[in-house]
């Protein structure tokens, strides 16, 4: 999640520049007309930030791929392209001070693609590799919903969150849906060990909490570590340091 984010009563720029009132920031969308309107006013950093929804859109399709096919390039495709998200997820911020440009549209593409990169991504990832009863796509889903309502309330609320000297927020509340790389890592390093569905299963197996094994009670034990990584993103106690 990268810094690009601004208040209602305080400055749009992640960097505390140039303050633009909400109502002057949205006027630039009204002066502009055409099919096309929307692309011209795209920042560079807007276009950054883009790129990071682009990456996981890939992954989202590799991971797709591989079921289809069960051909391991595509696995791998997916599992790496979260991490090119990253990368840009960073930059965009970045690209933002540099320029001393942001807008308001640029804060809501951020939340958008973080959730492709962060939230779908690797729930599709954990699915492909063979998080697939129906307990843990309900985890799976859980999991997505939880970065979205997080995503959701750190827009909201940021404005609200302690600043630091550079004016920026001290800390997150809760886990940063970016965070979700870390299991990403995991699953990467489960795919090159070889613990996965159609070789030789994941690790500690799956539990049956009600009904007969194979059917709708089995849960993979892993997939509870979803579940509180989930929990985790839209914790109110919980804070993050920001690096």
């Amino acid at each position: 999640m990268s810094k690009r984010r601004g208040t209602n009563d305080g400055p749009v720029n992640g960097g505390g520049d140039t303050p633009l009132v909400p109502s002057a920031a949205l006027q630039q969308y009204r002066d502009t007309e055409g099919h096309f309107s929307l692309v011209r006013n795209f920042r560079l950093a807007d276009l950054v930030t883009i790129a990071n929804g682009i990456c996981g859109s890939f992954s989202v399709f590799m991971s797709a791929k591989y079921l289809l096919t069960n051909k391991e390039d595509h696995l791998w495709s997916a599992l790496a392209f979260p991490l090119a998200g990253l990368i840009f997820d960073f930059l965009d911020g970045k690209v933002a001070r540099w320029r001393k440009e942001t807008s308001m549209l640029g804060q809501e593409l951020d939340s958008l693609a973080d959730l492709i990169s962060f939230g779908v991504a690797p729930a599709l990832l954990a699915f492909a590799v063979g998080f697939r009863t129906y307990l843990d796509t309900v985890i799976l889903t859980g999991f997505i919903c939880c970065g979205l309502a997080r995503l959701a309330r750190f827009n909201a609320t940021v404005a609200l969150v302690p600043k630091d000297a550079k004016g920026k927020a001290a800390y997150f509340e809760g886990l940063p849906i970016p965070s979700s790389l870390a299991l990403v890592g995991l699953l990467t390093y489960w795919t090159k060990q070889g613990w996965i569905a159609g070789k030789e299963g994941l690790p500690l197996g799956t539990i049956t909490l009600w009904g007969h094994p194979g059917g709708d009670g089995d849960l993979h034990v892993f997939s509870i570590v979803f579940g509180l990584w989930a929990a985790a993103m839209v914790s109110k106690t919980l804070r993050v340091p920001k690096l």
